[in-house]
């Protein structure tokens, strides 16, 4: 079965609240990779990427590892001929997951604050949260409340330009530039603390968030498009 970047992209937009849904403290550190913004080190943030030992499941890795390694172990295991009928499920549910963690900006990148949840935002017409929160999920249901209708205008912006410019690349090239919107759309962007140390975000940094969040749901779908396809042809 050739899995299109349309059926992925559409699988992406309905995403958004997946990803904290179900949190095992053997996987959770698997969701994301801390570059820091002061001195991104991605052979830091991967725990110096654990080897698995020969015949070692990508399942029963360390808890100790990142987004990027476990990205390229579950489609290795997907891709490997003698794997389990289990595994492989396992492989490609965490796949599915993770690909659209390594898109999320603030789940690459940390300011002392845990990858923004530290941080206490508000907008306008928004509740109050943590920074991470309003990337998470704020963001993405300003396109919308319904996925199919987001994915539709998703799709009808990619360009083939853009599947052939996003297809390239590895996990490690995904993070470094998550990391570069987040300093430059997430971080960058933030005004100054108010005296309670929270921070009221402008109508601006909501719209060039958005559209950043726009941005990285269409290439999370093309991107797991071409990674199930390599693994499964």
């Amino acid at each position: 079965m050739k899995y299109s970047w349309r059926r992925c992209t559409r699988g992406a937009a309905e995403a958004g609240d997946c990803c904290s849904a179900r949190r095992y403290q053997q996987t959770r550190q698997w969701h994301y990779v801390d570059l820091e913004l002061s001195s991104p080190n991605l052979d830091r943030a991967c725990f110096a990427h654990p080897a698995l030992p020969p015949g070692t499941p990508a399942t029963a890795g360390p808890a100790e590892d990142c987004v990027v390694d476990k990205i390229d172990q579950f489609e290795a295991q997907l891709s490997n001929p003698h794997t389990s009928t289990d595994e492989r499920r396992l492989a490609l549910q965490f796949l599915l997951h993770l690909v659209g963690d390594v898109h999320q900006p603030l789940t690459a990148s940390d300011d002392a604050d845990e990858g923004g949840n530290l941080k206490q935002v508000s907008a306008r017409g928004l509740h109050a949260a943590s920074l991470h929160h309003y990337w998470d999920t704020k963001f993405v249901r300003q396109l919308g409340e319904q996925p199919q209708p987001i994915s539709q205008r998703l799709l009808a912006q990619i360009s083939a330009a853009d599947i052939k410019a996003w297809q390239r690349g590895a996990p490690a090239d995904w993070a470094r530039e998550s990391f570069s919107l987040a300093k430059a759309v997430g971080y960058d962007p933030l005004p100054r603390a108010s005296a309670r140390g929270g921070y009221r975000q402008p109508a601006g940094y909501v719209r060039d968030a958005v559209n950043a969040v726009q941005l990285q749901l269409s290439r999370a779908g093309v991107r797991l498009a071409a990674v199930l396809n390599r693994a499964m042809r």
